[in-house]
């Protein structure tokens, strides 16, 4: 199974840091959020990962080169020229490069302790939703859950993780444009194609400047995904 990292958005709620850096080059503990993802992504398995780029993608390029140097093949979707495409227009946009197979799609904005699945099946599902519970920021939540199904309505909704595996087929006929993901997954949640799972573990949306202050400034905890327990881990 290949990996796709959205890195194209133009972080406008960053501002002014992305005024200069790609909101995946900013840093987490002292390394860049894109960066703890290709580390994380290569540790469970993955051996390919594509990676979209627009707002100053050149420099995510530059720093991450051809991805040898984590041990992994990193392959670009570039969007510089017509200008980020939205979630689901840079999926569509790169699908020649992810294949037929099912994949993994994960935010570049997001700083969490999922262990990504290269095995994962989805079944008869066009796709598979992480959810987690509501942050402060999104406290009435995105989707419900029925067992294993999303639902659009639901009494108690959770919040999309930005993490991701999809079928292809998902986007069957659809052209690389801009196309937002969210109407998307509605429709297809409507013909119970979306299943899902709750994980509730570490996971923040590092969403604006003062969002990646408060993470920078935790102090780590043994029930905590820090840099040193991910060092550790790496070895």
């Amino acid at each position: 199974m290949k990996a796709m990292i959205l890195s194209a958005g133009r972080g406008e709620r960053m501002r002014p840091l992305t005024d200069t850096l790609p909101k995946p080059l900013l840093e987490v503990h002292g390394k860049p959020l894109i960066v703890w993802h290709i580390e994380k992504l290569k540790i469970c398995g993955f051996e390919e990962i594509i990676i979209n780029i627009a707002h100053f993608g050149y420099k995510i390029k530059n720093f991450l080169g051809d991805g040898s140097q984590y041990g992994i093949k990193i392959t670009y979707s570039d969007e510089q020229q017509e200008g980020a495409l939205e979630s689901a227009g840079g999926i569509i946009k790169a699908l020649p490069l992810l294949g037929e197979k099912p994949f993994l799609v994960v935010n570049g904005d997001i700083f969490c302790d999922y262990d990504f699945n290269p095995n994962f099946e989805l079944h008869k599902s066009l796709a598979h939703l992480i959810l987690v519970p509501n942050p402060e920021h999104n406290p009435h939540g995105d989707f419900g859950l029925d067992e294993t199904f999303v639902l659009n309505e639901a009494e108690i909704k959770y919040t999309f993780s930005g993490i991701s595996y999809y079928n292809s087929k998902f986007f069957e006929g659809l052209s690389p444009k801009k196309i937002a993901l969210a109407p998307l997954l509605r429709e297809t949640i409507q013909h119970q194609k979306v299943s899902g799972e709750l994980f509730y573990k570490e996971w923040h949306d590092i969403g604006t400047p003062q969002r990646l202050e408060n993470i920078n400034r935790e102090k780590d905890d043994k029930n905590s995904f820090s840099v040193n327990d991910y060092n550790t881990f790496v070895g």
